[in-house]
C-alpha cells in the first residue's frame, strides 16, 4: 500500500480570463493531518474543489492519485465512493431538519423507498458519540450552535466510510472552546487512521494540528513542510504564503487620540425573542477621535448584540439608555438614523448580511449613500463608477474591474467592499464587527492598515474581535464584557492576554474591576 493516500499532479484550472490553479501538487500521507494554507485567492478551496469532484475530470489539466490508482472523479459522489468528503466553509445542512435526519440525507437507512427511523436513530447516535455530540438526534439542526453543527457535518462525513477529510476553515465562526474541541476531535480520528486536510486562516491552530503543511500562493504550490523535521514556525509560514516576511503583524501607529467623539451610556437591551431575557445590562463606554478601541469577550458575551442595538436599534427590544456624539444625545430610532448620525456598523457576517452577492463592486460600495452619485433621485452611472473606482483603488480591492461580482472575490476583497461601502457613506464612528474573520494574514495587515488610516482622520473606530492578539496590537484601549456587562477597561500599556482574558471571563455580577 502507497505511504500517500493522495497525489495531485500537475494540476491546472482555468476560468474565463483566471488561471486559477497553475501546475499544482499535492502528496498526503496516510493517517496524517495536512493543512494546506495560502492567502485569499491562492487556490485552496478551488484545489479541494478539483479533488472533490464540484469540479468534474475534465474540466482540469493534471492527474489525481488516490491509493496508487489514477481517478476520475465526475461528481461528489464519485469522490465519496472513494472515501473523500469535503466540508465547506458555508455548512450544508438543511436547518429544518433533525440532526439524525441531515447525518443520512442522500445516504438514507432502510430498504428500498423506505427510511427505518429506528435505525437511522440508533445510528446516527452512535456517530454522534464519536464525534462528541451529546443532543438528541431527533433534535433539529436550527437549535443547536454552530459548533455543533461542524460535528453534525463530520458525522455525516463518517456514515459515508470516509477516509480521507477535507475541513475547508472549519473553525472560522467557532468561539475558543468548540475550536478547540473540533481540533481535538481531528487528532482522535487521526489515531483511528483517518486521514484530514485542513485548510485555515489560523496559524496557531494549524501549529497545533498539523503534520504537514502545503503553501499555495497565486495557484501555484510554494513548498510542503514537514513540521516536526523542519523546524517549522508562523514566520515561515507567513513568507511563504505573502512572499515576503513580515516583520510586523501591525502596521506601525502614532496615535492622535482627540475629544471624545461617541458614548454609551447606561445601555440595556433584551432578547427579541425571548421574554425577559437582558443580553446587554447597563454598558456604558466612550471612544474619542483618532481612537481605535477595543470590546473583548467570548462567544455570548453581549458584544454583537450591543452594537447592533447602537446602531437604529436593528437588534433587540426595550432598549433603554443614551447614546451621545460630541455631547449631543441622539436618537436612534432606526439605521437610516444611525447613517445619517454619522455611525457605520460593518457586520461580522459580511455574505449575508453585508454584501449583495449578486450586485458588483459598483453597487455595493456606493448603497449606503445613494443621494451622493444621483441627481433628482436618479442614479448617475458614471458618478458612481468614478467613485467605486477611487474606493477600490485606495483599499487595493483586486479586481480588475469595479463591475465585477462581488460574490467572486476573494474573502479579503470582500471585506475591503464592505469597509468601503461606509467609507463612502462619511462616518465619524465606525463599528467592526470581526473585521478580519476567514481571512489571510496579508489580507489582515491590509485592513489593519486601512483601519489605522480611518483613525488617523480623526475618525472614531469600535472594533468587536474574538482574538485577542488583534485587539492588543490595534488598539488603544479595551473594554471587556461577559454576560452582557463591561467588566473592565484597559489601556494599551497595560492590556495583556491574560490581563483581558481575566476580565473576560470575571463574574459579570460583580461589575467592572481592574485587575
Amino acid at each position: 500500500m502507497s505511504e500517500h493516500i493522495l497525489e495531485m499532479r500537475g494540476i491546472v484550472k482555468e476560468f474565463p480570463g483566471v488561471r486559477a490553479l497553475d501546475d499544482v501538487n499535492l502528496r498526503v500521507r496516510r493517517g496524517e493531518i495536512h493543512a494546506l494554507i495560502g492567502e485569499n485567492g491562492a487556490g485552496k478551496s478551488t484545489l479541494m474543489k478539483v479533488l472533490s469532484g464540484v469540479h468534474p475530470h475534465g474540466s482540469y489539466s493534471g492527474a489525481i492519485v488516490v491509493d496508487g490508482r489514477e481517478a476520475a472523479f465526475r461528481d461528489i459522489r464519485a469522490s465519496e465512493a472513494a472515501g473523500i468528503a469535503i466540508i465547506h466553509q458555508e455548512l450544508a445542512l438543511v436547518p429544518q431538519l433533525s440532526i439524525a435526519e441531515n447525518i443520512f440525507l442522500g445516504n438514507e437507512r432502510g430498504p428500498k423507498g423506505f427510511v427505518d427511523w429506528r435505525e437511522t436513530n440508533r445510528q446516527a447516535m452512535r456517530l454522534m458519540a464519536t464525534v462528541g455530540l451529546i443532543e438528541d438526534p431527533e433534535a433539529p439542526v436550527s437549535g443547536i450552535g454552530v459548533g455543533k453543527q461542524q460535528l453534525v457535518e463530520i458525522a455525516k462525513a463518517l456514515s459515508k466510510e470516509v477516509r480521507l477529510l477535507i475541513l475547508d476553515e472549519p473553525t472560522a465562526a467557532l468561539n475558543e472552546a468548540d475550536s478547540a474541541g473540533l481540533l481535538a476531535l481531528l487528532r482522535v480520528l487521526r489515531e483511528q487512521g483517518i486521514t484530514s486536510i485542513l485548510i485555515s486562516h489560523k496559524l496557531n491552530e494549524v501549529m497545533a494540528v498539523a503534520d504537514s503543511i502545503t503553501i499555495l500562493r497565486d495557484g501555484r504550490t510554494i513548498e510542503t513542510l514537514d513540521v516536526a523535521a523542519d523546524a517549522v514556525d508562523e514566520d515561515r509560514i507567513i513568507k511563504g504564503m505573502v512572499g515576503r516576511d513580515l516583520d510586523h503583524r501591525f502596521p506601525p501607529r502614532e496615535p492622535d487620540v482627540g475629544e471624545v467623539l461617541f458614548e454609551i451610556r447606561d445601555w440595556n437591551v433584551d432578547h427579541p425573542t425571548v421574554a425577559g431575557r437582558r443580553v446587554v445590562k447597563d454598558v456604558s463606554l466612550h471612544v474619542r477621535r483618532g481612537e481605535v478601541v477595543g470590546i473583548a469577550g467570548l462567544m455570548g458575551a453581549g458584544r454583537t448584540e450591543l452594537a447592533m442595538s447602537v446602531f437604529g436599534r436593528s437588534y433587540g427590544t426595550n432598549i433603554t439608555g443614551t447614546v451621545v456624539k460630541e455631547g449631543r444625545v441622539l436618537r436612534l430610532r432606526t439605521v437610516r438614523d444611525a447613517i445619517d448620525a454619522g455611525i457605520a456598523y460593518v457586520t461580522e457576517d459580511r455574505k449575508q448580511y453585508g454584501l449583495l452577492l449578486d450586485e458588483d463592486i459598483r453597487r455595493n460600495v456606493t448603497l449606503a449613500d445613494l443621494p451622493r452619485v444621483s441627481r433628482r433621485s436618479v442614479i448617475d452611472l458614471d458618478k458612481e463608477v468614478v467613485e467605486a473606482t477611487r474606493l477600490r483603488d485606495r483599499l487595493r480591492v483586486k479586481s480588475p474591474t469595479v463591475f465585477q461580482k462581488t460574490q467572486n472575490l476573494s474573502g479579503g476583497n470582500q471585506q475591503k467592499v464592505v469597509l468601503g461601502k461606509w467609507i463612502f457613506a462619511g462616518p465619524e464612528l465606525l463599528i467592526l464587527d470581526e473585521p478580519t474573520r476567514g481571512i489571510d494574514v496579508g489580507a489582515k495587515y491590509e485592513i489593519y492598515t486601512i483601519i489605522g488610516q480611518l483613525a488617523a482622520e480623526g475618525r472614531g473606530v469600535l472594533v468587536i474581535s474574538s482574538e485577542l492578539p488583534e485587539l492588543l496590537g490595534l488598539c488603544d484601549r479595551v473594554y471587556a464584557m461577559n454576560q452582557g456587562r463591561v467588566t473592565g477597561e484597559l489601556p494599551r500599556h497595560e492590556a495583556t492576554q491574560e490581563a483581558v482574558m481575566r476580565l473576560m471571563t470575571n463574574n459579570a455580577s460583580e461589575g467592572p474591576v481592574r485587575p
